[in-house]
């Protein structure tokens, strides 16, 4: 079994708008994997594998979390998942995707490529450098009030149902996978899904508040299907044309990457969130907590473990495998440094900490 025990926590910089307001700094990471967090009344430290404070580059966050072992593992046939959990505004997407001001005609620069990106490349370099078949393709999509939509289909993006069998668990019924062969394909496949189509509404749902001018209001999962076969003697390439070729007996490796960019925790006080915003959000913490009630539930020793509430929310039931069963899983917490975050820092803080404890079984 492995435990999420390299669990790295993200701190980013203060914002401008933090530093005008006069906020203050209330995290510190003292080294060796430790954060400490000191304020009135709030006088607290934490221990993880790894702390990225704010002069964290992209590329570090990368090689530190863990993420290449994952790609390997990935291309050896198993289920692997990549969380960014945390407050609004705390980074998360820009953890997994960088800017979201990128475009086809304004690419990001390389330095400020996500850990997606990044990946994609590892991925697309160890399928050159191995002697193997490779097959990949990719789906995309987003759970929106409750919604399962796919992001990659044409057209406006319509819900699709989530069904349960015994062989598959949970799966979204008639989704979209698209192969690609290049970081290419798959960048223009993501900003496809980013890019505002004719009709004038962004595909996945984003809006502007108080705590975020490009707050996620969907939870994203874009998930990396690999397929890889070591070649044979009989395989069909090591025979003359004029032969017939026998049917390899070498096994076929089926493995994914599962990057899932979840809506940012919120306080509709703080974000001054009205109409339908408000109701967003209201779905958006209601799943949140669902996830939060089982790894609460996971990490406890299995010998004292209750039912796991999957059904409780769509999120929980398509992350269920992830969580607690076959798939490995890195989970990378995002926090912010001002003190008018605390609460939610500190609440991201402990739920990391239970996070942790969580052992699966790939």
């Amino acid at each position: 079994s492995l435990s999420l025990s390299s669990l790295p926590i993200r701190v980013r910089p203060l914002t401008c708008t933090e530093t005008q307001r006069g906020d203050r700094q209330v995290v510190h990471s003292l080294g060796n994997g430790t954060v400490h967090v000191s304020a009135a009344r709030h006088n607290a430290t934490f221990g993880f594998s790894t702390v990225f404070d704010a002069g964290a580059s992209q590329e570090a966050v990368f090689e530190g979390s863990g993420m290449r072992q994952l790609v390997e593992l990935a291309m050896d046939g198993f289920s692997c998942t990549v969380f960014a959990f945390g407050q609004t505004g705390s980074g998360k997407t820009y953890t997994l995707m960088g800017p979201l001001t990128q475009s086809e005609s304004q690419p990001a620069a390389p330095g400020v490529l996500g850990l997606m990106q990044r990946s994609f490349a590892c991925l697309l370099e160890q399928s050159r450098s191995h002697s193997s078949d490779l097959v990949l393709s990719a789906s995309y999509l987003e759970i929106y009030n409750e919604q399962v939509r796919d992001l990659l289909s044409p057209g406006p993006p319509c819900a699709l149902p989530l069904r349960w069998s015994k062989t598959r668990g949970f799966y979204v019924e008639n989704q979209l996978s698209v192969d690609f062969e290049s970081l290419e394909d798959i960048a223009n496949l993501l900003l496809q899904a980013l890019s505002v189509p004719p009709a004038g509404s962004q595909r996945r749902r984003t809006s502007a508040h108080a705590l975020n001018r490009h707050s996620s209001r969907s939870h994203a999962l874009l998930t990396i299907h690999v397929r890889s076969r070591t070649k044979g003697r009989g395989d069909p390439e090591h025979h003359p044309p004029t032969r017939v070729p026998q049917r390899s007996t070498r096994p076929s490796k089926q493995g994914t990457l599962c990057f899932v960019d979840l809506a940012g925790s919120e306080r509709v006080k703080e974000t001054g969130s009205r109409g339908e915003l408000c109701v967003e959000a209201n779905n958006i913490n209601r799943s949140l907590l669902a996830l939060g009630h089982c790894i609460s539930l996971l990490a406890k020793p299995r010998g004292k473990r209750t039912h796991i509430p999957y059904r409780d929310s769509k999120l929980t039931r398509l992350l269920a495998r992830s969580l607690g069963g076959s798939g490995i899983t890195l989970m990378v917490a995002c926090i912010s440094p001002s003190s008018h975050c605390l609460s939610e820092t500190l609440s991201t803080l402990h739920y990391a900490s239970r996070a942790r404890r969580v052992t699966t079984r790939p």
